[in-house]
């Protein structure tokens, strides 16, 4: 059991991070998470609305605890008797403390029980927007990852064509090729030339979209280690991912909660037919200057003071009550519904995201086996075209099934950790304890190196084995 994700993001830095990027390099995953927490606008949100249901919390409550108040009032009035022609100007001062104290009142008490079932929903939309935002900004990390290690086998590639043109060229001058040799180094070398300067656009955008989502200016990742180990899953077995989601999801809970909601809705709709008692006391005082026109004195003062019950019994109300019942037992079905609807959402994305998991980890694992082969067609390739019975374009199609099986290899390998964090967020259980096991894999840059590379549009990508070309003869 994983404790909820919001006691562990910190916000501290929000008072810097609000509204403003920062010109900061932060490399680790978990240093952009927590830079994050302070940007961005879903996370500030959900932090909002949470704290606005404590508030309406705090309101529900009122109503049951004393209420107290003071009147006052100035009058003044002119009376005039025709009969004896007499007429009588008087003001009068009234000032009252009255206080009353709800006894009986069960709809106030079922208001409460909603609002705290209201502010554990908004407690639950707060984790599941904490767990969104670490799967978001590990997504835009991890698009930069993969896109400078694109751009760099795009460029070793580029530099291994480039030798291969010049041993094509120096074999042609010398009558140990044809001209078709350097026409395919030259055509291979545009293309690659093309796809490099695509690559660098890729990881410009990417950058952009990092920093967009953290806050931060030519913020930097951390690569991957190498050699690189695939983290292992809490469990093999989907079952247990499903009973976890079942239990700890964000979004089921809400939905059982909203369940709940709608249920003391009906039991505060019922509460229309009971009555309400209530405990009422006043004190107060009544300033006649004049006196009245019976009692033509200088002046009068009287003081009252009251204590009692007061009882209010429905009696009809046109149906009112009936009605209301009726739909709210409505409003339990349509609760009821979400419920089950979104249950059986979460536990197929929890599915999911589990064989998404294990089609990711066998993939790496098969890429990393085609790497070892490519290396060595390539190498096959090379000594073939040395002896003459492998032509150029042999070994330029060798190169680039290479260095494209390097690349597929690095992307799986971020999908891989993505989908450990997305199966974690399906079911539940994503805390920034993932976004710590995912920096333990990470290769922190030296300050030096990260300015450079920040400064660049390449960076080494997570494996780059060398890759010997052509021999010149």
């Amino acid at each position: 059991m994983r404790f909820p994700i919001h006691s562990t993001l910190r916000l501290s830095l929000s008072a810097l991070l609000i509204g403003t990027p920062l010109l900061l390099q932060a490399q680790s995953l978990l240093d952009m998470v927590e830079n994050a927490t302070g940007y961005d606008a879903q996370w500030r949100s959900a932090q909002a609305e949470k704290e606005a249901a404590e508030r309406r919390s705090d309101q529900a409550r009122a109503p049951l605890l004393p209420q107290v108040g003071i009147g006052a009032d100035l009058s003044r009035a002119q009376t005039r008797l025709n009969i004896q022609d007499r007429q009588h100007t008087g003001t009068t001062h009234n000032i009252a403390l009255m206080a009353s104290q709800s006894l009986y009142r069960p709809a106030d008490n079922v208001q409460l029980s909603q609002s705290k079932l209201a502010v554990q929903s908004a407690q639950y939309a707060l984790n599941a927007a904490a767990q969104d935002l670490i799967v978001r900004v590990a997504q835009a990390y991890f698009d930069v990852l993969v896109a400078q290690d694109t751009l760099a086998f795009v460029q070793a590639e580029k530099e291994s064509v480039i030798e291969q043109l010049a041993a094509a060229e120096r074999n042609f001058e010398v009558g140990n090729s044809t001209i078709t040799d350097t026409r395919e180094a030259q055509a291979r070398f545009d293309l690659v030339r093309a796809q490099e300067i695509a690559a660098a656009n890729d990881l410009q955008v990417k950058k952009l979209a990092l920093d967009k989502t953290v806050g931060l200016i030519q913020s930097q990742p951390w690569p991957l280690q190498h050699p690189f180990t695939l983290p292992e899953p809490s469990s093999e077995n989907v079952m247990d991912w499903v009973d976890w989601a079942q239990s700890q999801q964000p979004q089921i809970r809400q939905a059982q909660l909203g369940l709940d909601i709608a249920k003391l809705e009906t039991d505060k709709a019922e509460t229309g037919h009971l009555p309400t008692v209530s405990l009422t006391a006043s004190v107060g005082q009544t300033n006649n200057r004049q006196g009245t026109l019976a009692t033509p004195v200088n002046g009068m003062r009287s003081q009252q003071a009251s204590v009692g019950v007061a009882l209010n019994m429905p009696l009809y109300a046109g149906g009112a009550v009936q009605n209301r019942v009726r739909e709210t037992l409505a409003l339990e079905e349509v609760a009821r519904a979400q419920l089950d609807e979104v249950t059986r959402n979460t536990v197929q994305a929890t599915r999911e995201a589990f064989y998404g998991m294990q089609s990711g980890r066998s993939q790496v694992k098969a890429l990393e086996a085609a790497e070892v082969s490519s290396l060595s067609a390539l190498e096959a390739n090379q000594l073939g075209y040395e002896v003459g019975v492998r032509i150029n374009l042999d070994v330029l199609n060798s190169q680039s099934q290479l260095f494209q099986t390097r690349r597929d290899l690095a992307q799986a390998r971020y999908g891989v950790l993505m989908s450990n964090l997305r199966l974690a967020q399906a079911s539940g259980t994503l805390s920034m304890d993932d976004v710590r096991k995912i920096d333990a894999l990470l290769q922190p840059l030296p300050a030096a190196a990260s300015a450079t590379t920040s400064g660049n549009s390449t960076a080494a990508p997570a494996e780059a084995a060398p890759v010997t070309t052509a021999p010149q003869q």
